[in-house]
């Protein structure tokens, strides 16, 4: 039976809010003088303020509730995803990070316009936009629709309309008056709130057991649920994906991505936001493995009768929706109290990425866009373009709103993947980012009217790959890491096709005249 929330439910879950309102009145009073401190915090942002940050922009209700459902289904491979982030974040310390810091970059695909002229950083930042609108409106559906499901019982369009209005209520909070400080200062408060609350659940799930840590580990053993290395060819988290696609797809996130790469920016130089960027990578390994381990104790109660005793089989559904099985546990057995602090630690991991989107996808549109375009035709004070900053925020909270019940109603009324596309779009322009990167840093070839082909031949190449497109007509399918594969090779390709036209920008940048 779905149990509605108790009055201690609603007690946990109104002083988080409580919590939320009196520190986003706080943060609302940091000092904004220009757009650096609005969009990367006049580069004053302390390191472990930036890593943790990172550490929960990576993180979203989907992995919140995703995690536990790949260990409870699997084994432990996943982990493999994250030894591939490490590797990647090296590689975005050492190489991409000096070179944005280099030219005092705002965003990261300032960087494009120094090698292929200020086209290249639009395109590049219209990929970014489009891309983000996709996934960050999908991934703010899935925890409206998670939130929903706990608070209301039920998936009704009003209540997840509600549910959606409340994460972006939150987010607006802390993003819209104190800019990136304020959304990394929250971000500390929601990173500690979700671990918080899976640690809580871990432990709970432990003392639910009726058995003892030695019997746990040899069951789950037995079971074939410890492992860790997946040396297959096929295998989605397989050693070869994750040296592969994974790689490559890690890269983008942490170093071509400004949902990500903005938190590394706001540090005071390069040496800092290299050390912020490699603590948050040792920071997210245990907590991916505390979410993985949840994952993994779930098995045990619904599997294993003799440690729970649980008689009934689970059905992972929700009004006719395929859940997570930790979603169900939430539904089913999570007792009084409890079920308040998991539902706030949803809320959190979702706030953690919503606001963090809304204030890169608002330096890219002002920063990339729109000051260019400005500046054409008059100069404008740098107090005009925090308030276009601001208005930017607005308009993109409304965007992805918009987006999150469009994948409402698209989810029940076709039979189009939309959610899967738009869950996994950001990935789709990852590939023409990395191969217009991979030219600029490692070859001397490429130019301003490749870049566009490359974008949109990387893009196409993933999206043809798909099951629902080619995959249908031929019947096949090829795992998502080997389309990120292919689609960055078509796009390197294509830059490789266009010689050097030695761009030379004969102005100085927008930075520099500001700097």
């Amino acid at each position: 039976m779905h149990s509605a929330f108790s009055v201690l439910d609603w007690m946990v879950f109104g002083a988080y809010f409580l919590v939320l309102a009196l520190t986003s009145v706080i943060f609302s009073r940091i000092k904004i003088e220009n757009s650096r401190d609005y969009f990367v915090g006049g580069n004053s942002v302390p390191m472990f303020a930036a890593a943790m940050s990172v550490l929960a922009t990576s993180q979203s209700a989907a992995t919140f509730l995703g995690g536990p459902e790949y260990s409870y289904s699997k084994d432990l491979t996943f982990l493999g995803f994250y030894a591939s982030a490490f590797l990647a974040v090296w590689f975005v310390a050492k190489v991409l990070i000096p070179r944005f810091y280099a030219i005092n970059a705002v965003t990261v695909y300032e960087l494009l316009e120094k090698r292929y002229g200020s086209a290249a950083k639009k395109q590049a930042g219209v990929m970014f936009l489009v891309g983000r609108l996709f996934a960050s409106g999908a991934r703010l559906y899935i925890g409206a629709l998670a939130i929903s499901m706990i608070l209301f019982l039920d998936i009704a369009a009003m209540h997840v309309a509600l549910s959606i209005v409340i994460l972006m209520g939150g987010a607006l909070a802390y993003a819209y008056f104190g800019g990136v400080k304020s959304i990394i200062f929250s971000d500390i408060i929601q990173a500690v709130t979700y671990i918080g609350a899976g640690v809580a659940v871990l432990i709970y799930l432990y003392i639910s057991l009726n058995t003892d840590f030695a019997t746990v580990v040899s069951t789950l053993e037995a079971d074939g649920k410890l492992r860790l290395i997946d040396t297959s060819l096929t295998g989605g988290f397989s050693i070869w994906a994750l040296l592969g696609g994974w790689l490559l797809l890690n890269i983008a996130a942490y170093g071509l991505d400004q949902d990500m790469t903005q938190r590394a920016l706001t540090c005071k130089n390069t040496k800092e936001a290299q050390k912020s960027l490699m603590l948050s990578i040792y920071m997210t390994i245990p907590v991916a493995m505390l979410f993985l381990c949840i994952g993994l104790l779930l098995y045990l109660f619904y599997h294993h009768p003799e440690f729970s005793g649980m008689g009934k089989g689970v059905v992972q559904k929700f009004d006719g929706e395929k859940i997570t099985i930790f979603m169900y546990y939430i539904l089913h057995e999570m007792p009084e109290g409890m079920r308040g602090l998991v539902t706030v630690g949803a809320v959190a991991a979702a706030l953690s990425s919503s606001n963090s989107v809304l204030g890169a996808m608002a330096s890219v549109a002002v920063e990339d866009l729109y000051r260019p375009w400005r500046e054409k035709y008059v100069k404008a004070s740098e107090a005009h373009y925090v308030k276009a900053g601001r208005l930017a925020v607005l308009l993109f909270a409304v965007a992805l709103s918009v987006m999150a019940m469009l994948s409402y109603y698209w989810q029940r009324y076709t039979d189009l993947p939309l959610l899967s596309f738009a869950l996994g779009v950001m990935a789709f322009a990852y590939t023409g980012l990395l191969g217009v990167y991979g030219a600029a840093l490692f070859t001397n070839r490429g130019n301003r009217m490749t870049v566009p082909l490359a974008l949109l031949g990387g893009f196409l190449t993933v999206l043809l790959l798909q099951p629902y497109m080619l995959g249908a007509v031929f019947n096949f399918k090829l795992g998502f890491a080997w389309q990120i594969v292919a689609g960055t090779a078509v796009a390197f390709g294509v830059m490789l096709a266009g010689k050097d036209v030695g761009y030379v920008n004969t102005h100085q940048t927008e930075r520099s005249r500001r700097n």
